[in-house]
């Protein structure tokens, strides 16, 4: 015999509880009794399945704190138990409700109970889902079979069933009634012997007239009808879906039986969720006929003048790395999996070394360009969403609406270029370049020719374009990486065993709480002592753990104790950098600090306090001469913008020191543009800071993504090689700290991902006043514990002609949430809350955009709230941000897109990475809203779910049945799911949009 697992036999436990609700003995306490009652009539009532002995049940029932037991014997289950089962399967077509037979009990007496006899329970909990079990996987291949009408047996509604399903909506918080009409057309007596769902009812229950089961079923002679009311109570916002099955014989004393099964299908929303509805039915974009393209004339247009005053000499030149011929070919070759004789396929496929470090890595930025061409095309117009263009004029500008282009979609950068042309125009094109963005305007100069012809209504197509400089920057960078012998500082050895005994420097820091701090104090003279040169130092930093403020005082550190520092310190974004700048600002004299922006940047987005060290004079950007940038102590820039510095010759190993933050959200190509041709690699010190198990770098090519270029610098170092990997449970401090206190988040948030993430060695450390503000909060359903997990069935679904998946039952759910935030702040003790202390995270751009025009209704309800500081986004939108609440929509309702999603990384039901970085953004209060059925399809969300049941946090839909089943009936409810039509776009570029990252 198998042995079954404290699960299941809980699960037996609490089948066996249905089973005495099912015959009517839940008053039965004694133990002996409810033992004799098991032994006889439940054990071994399923062929083939031994149970176990119901001592080893009780015990599995007690573990998980279901029942007590007293010390007379009596077996007591608790409420929750009793909750879970009351008006499950229909009972209230077999019995009174609960009050009558309570009031009903008591005149009788303890011995005048009326028990069911056993055989009632047939139409119990094993034959039940013996039914649904065989029915569900007979539904997949014989569909038309079962929800046909047969032997004279009609089932039908005045709501129409179309193909054996009906739809209902819903309106939240009432009642609606169906009533389904079972007519005999036959001319002989057929029995209707039982009809149950298939799987459990939390909203619907089934009530008939004669209370028909196997035990009594009823004839339906020749012509007869019957009436079956189905009830739907609409107050769970949702997709609910029922599967019913009916079954008949013509002979009762045959065992032959049929069935006939039909699907109802109840939305229930607010008036809310009919207008987020979709506004037109999905229909996928087809591949567009491929026409080649012609070569028009281009009219060169005006740029900005005095964007930037160069003397720093472009002395090392940036080569075009034009896409080769070869590329073409290539790609077909890996859409095809066909055979490639080319060597390059093999580079590809073969781990990244020192050898193939160079063309491996241009091959992926090949495929990657050749990708983001594809996606850029997403925005020219005329598109799904705007016919044509039209433009104003303002002097000698014309400005261009470009919806989306405020939040980067597309990047759109002073100094870039565009193509326009006028609806009736095929002979040539003009170039416009950007004079400024302002909102979702964009101001551009073109020749006096365009000028000339221009009148107001004009209607134009335009082209965008992507960026290549950041590609080309990123192609010298792995050529000179090998070309200045890198490898050591790449591929770094393993460290010398037993490690020699090193004297680390007595520091007093300039931040004294990290002195309280020992991992941020020992990284710190790690990184002054240069302990792990050549390799590279790793600050290891989970959320909320100061990496940046380690780094920050490592740099103030470096500069105060080595008087012949020269510090290079960089970021994948501009915001990331600022923030870099403007904390080195607080211990270090301004004049030895130099903040470097590109000639791209805003001057509107440069930070007041950083104006006056930064290369900002005025509206222009002001590139010293290499002598004078290098008499700097500390130059800070982006990555990308640290090419600058390559190109105009700053000797090789000028720069002692180079620190990136944020490592892992960049690609490797990107974070070595500062290391390559810069660094001396014998004597530089490399410091990287970031977390592997938070998101890596966003990649659009599939083949670019499968071939490793979504592995940064960071993280690749921390998998792949021993010297940044736990011996005997510890790190090696000369390479790597890791961080352990987190100061974000309350204790109970940060659970979870510290057991899956971090080895349980997370510390709670934030303030007590600040993280527990919410635990007292009036809707939690536990006091004390700052987490609700709301399960709701929504449907996941798109609309017109964009693949990006929306759930409008979460985001009523959340929009509840919302307004209950905002009604209860400075209440009943609750401190005072601003909508930038809240945040809602999303995974598909969509559903951010429904969310979006749900709040801008909430907004009208709360003229004192300024609604645009609520930000909402998708997670790679929130990855290094913090907020006091956080609500998160995970979408996903069909199972069978969870795959899809695995496969290319969307989502979060089966990437760890999104998850841990949703779950770890919230300082005082986390919400999720989500379907529990799909979600615990993958063993991350499970675990967060069970923990928040355990906890007392969990709310909405209730899963009772075994998972696996479950999620196979949820599935079959999806059985016409549209096939996808193929595009030549990337699936990140369809369903998350994100933002085009052009950070020079």
């Amino acid at each position: 015999m198998v042995r079954k697992t404290l699960k299941q036999k809980r699960q037996i436990g609490l089948d066996f509880y249905e089973y005495l609700k099912e015959t009517n003995r839940t008053s039965i306490t004694q133990k002996e009794k409810l033992k004799g009652i098991y032994n006889t009539e439940f054990r071994n009532r399923t062929s083939g399945d031994s149970e176990p002995n119901f001592g080893s049940v009780l015990y599995a029932l007690r573990h998980f704190d279901l029942l007590g037991i007293s010390k007379r014997g009596h077996v007591r289950f608790h409420p929750e138990v009793q909750a879970l089962y009351e008006d499950q399967w229909s009972s209230g077509r077999r019995r009174p409700p609960p009050d009558q037979r309570e009031e009903a009990a008591a005149a009788r007496g303890p011995s005048e109970q009326e028990y069911s006899p056993p055989e009632q329970a047939e139409c119990g909990v094993r034959a039940r889902r013996k039914l649904a079990c065989d029915l569900l996987k007979k539904l997949k291949i014989q569909r038309a079979e079962f929800i046909s009408d047969k032997h004279g047996i009609k089932i039908t509604s005045e709501a129409l069933f179309t193909d054996g399903k009906m739809s209902l909506c819903v309106e939240s918080l009432s009642e609606h009634i169906v009533s389904l009409n079972i007519e005999n057309t036959s001319n002989q007596t057929i029995h209707f012997t039982y009809y149950t769902a298939l799987h459990w009812l939390q909203v619907f229950s089934l009530e008939d007239e004669c209370k028909v089961t196997k035990t009594n079923p009823k004839a339906l002679n020749p012509g007869e009808h019957y009436e079956i009311k189905v009830k739907f109570n609409g107050s769970a916002i949702g997709f609910h879906p029922v599967t019913l099955a009916f079954e008949f014989k013509p002979d009762l004393k045959s065992s032959t039986s049929f069935h006939i099964v039909r699907f109802i299908e109840a939305q229930c929303m607010t008036s809310l969720g009919k207008e987020l509805a979709p506004a037109a039915p999905y229909k996928p974009r087809s591949l567009p006929a491929w026409t080649p393209p012609t070569e028009v004339p281009i009219v060169d247009g005006q740029p900005p003048e005095g964007m930037s005053l160069m003397k720093m000499k472009n002395e090392v030149a940036l080569k075009k790395y034009l896409i080769p011929d070869f590329m073409n070919p290539l790609l077909r070759a890996l859409k095809d999996n066909a055979y490639y004789s080319d060597k390059r396929k093999g580079i590809l496929e073969a781990p990244l070394n020192w050898e193939n470090y160079a063309e491996k890595f241009k091959l992926m930025i090949y495929l990657e360009e050749l990708q983001m061409e594809v996606d850029i095309r997403r925005y020219n117009i005329p598109n799904d969403d705007q016919p044509v263009a039209t433009m104003e004029r303002e002097k000698n500008l014309l400005v261009l609406k470009v919806q989306g282009v405020a939040e980067n979609r597309p990047s759109v950068l002073r100094g870039d270029q565009l193509l326009v042309y006028p609806v009736t125009e095929t002979k040539k094109k003009y170039r416009g370049y950007v004079h400024s963005v302002e909102l979702n305007n964009v101001k551009l100069g073109f020749s006096s020719e365009l000028l000339k012809i221009f009148i107001k209504g004009m209607k134009f197509n335009i082209e965008f374009s992507i960026n290549r400089v950041i590609l080309r920057i990123q192609h010298r960078a792995a050529e000179f990486a090998v070309r200045n012998e890198l490898g050591p500082v790449l591929f770094p050895a393993a460290p010398p065993s037993p490690a020699p005994q090193q004297t680390l420097p007595d520091l007093k820091l300039f931040d004294r709480k990290l002195e309280e701090n020992p991992e941020q104090y020992q990284a710190v003279q790690h990184i002054v002592a240069g302990s792990s040169k050549p390799a590279p130092y790793l600050v290891f930093g989970p959320p909320g753990t100061g990496k940046t403020v380690t780094v920050v005082e490592a740099i103030k550190q470096i500069e105060k104790c080595n008087a012949n520092c020269h510090i290079l310190a960089c970021a994948p974004s501009n915001s990331a950098a600022d923030l870099l700048c403007i904390k080195i600002q607080d211990h270090v004299d301004t004049a030895v600090v130099f903040r470097m922006y590109a000639s791209s940047r805003d001057p509107k987005l440069v930070p007041l306090e950083l104006k006056a060290c930064s290369n900002l004079v005025g509206e222009c950007y002001n590139f010293p001469a290499k002598e004078e940038l290098m008499e700097y102590k500390i130059v800070v820039t982006t990555l990308i913008t640290a090419g600058r510095l390559v190109s105009g010759n700053i000797p090789m190993g000028h720069f002692t020191h180079v620190f990136v933050d944020e490592a892992g959200h960049a690609v490797e190509t990107e974070c070595i543009v500062p290391l390559a041709g810069l660094l001396d690699p014998e004597t530089g010190q490399v410091v990287l800071a970031g977390d592997p198990k938070q998101l890596g770098p966003i990649i659009r090519s599939p083949f670019a993504l499968k071939y490793g270029m979504g592995l940064s610098l960071l993280e690749r170092l921390m998998t792949d090689f021993p010297l940044y990997q736990k011996t005997n449970d510890t790190f090696d401090n000369r390479f790597v700290t890791k961080l352990l206190r987190n100061y974000r988040s309350n204790p109970a948030i940060l659970d979870i991902p510290n057991e899956l993430f971090y080895d349980r060695e997370l510390l709670a450390c934030a303030d007590e006043y600040q993280r527990d503000m919410y635990c007292n909060w009036e809707h939690l359903p536990k006091m004390g514990f700052p987490i609700i997990f709301h399960g709701v069935t929504g449907l996941d679904t798109r609309e017109s002609s964009s693949p990006s998946f929306f759930n409008t039952a979460e985001v009523e759910v959340l929009i509840d949430y919302v307004r209950k935030l905002l009604d209860t702040c400075g209440k009943k003790g609750h401190s005072k809350l601003s909508t930038r202390d809240i945040g809602i995270i999303a995974p598909y751009r969509k559903q951010v955009q429904k969310i979006r025009k749900a709040l801008n209704k909430v907004e009208k309800d709360y003229d004192f709230k300024v609604f645009d500081q609520l930000k909402v986004g998708s997670v790679e939108e929130f990855q290094g941000q913090e907020r006091r609440v956080i609500l998160v929509s995970t979408v996903r309702s069909s199972p069978d897109y969870a795959e899809f999603d695995k496969e290319f990384n969307l989502g979060f039901v089966k990437n760890d990475k999104r998850f841990n970085v949703a779950v770890t953004r919230a300082k005082a209060l986390l919400i999720i809203v989500g379907n529990p059925v799909v979600l615990r399809s993958d063993s991350t969300w499970a675990r967060f779910i069970q923990y928040c049941q355990d906890k007392g946090g969990y709310r909405g839909y209730v899963q009772t049945e075994n998972a696996d089943d479950t999620v196979e009936r949820y599935a079959s409810l999806f059985l016409d799911m549209t096939v996808e039509v193929e595009t030549e776009e990337s699936v990140v570029q369809q369903h998350l949009d994100p933002e085009w990252r052009n950070e020079l």
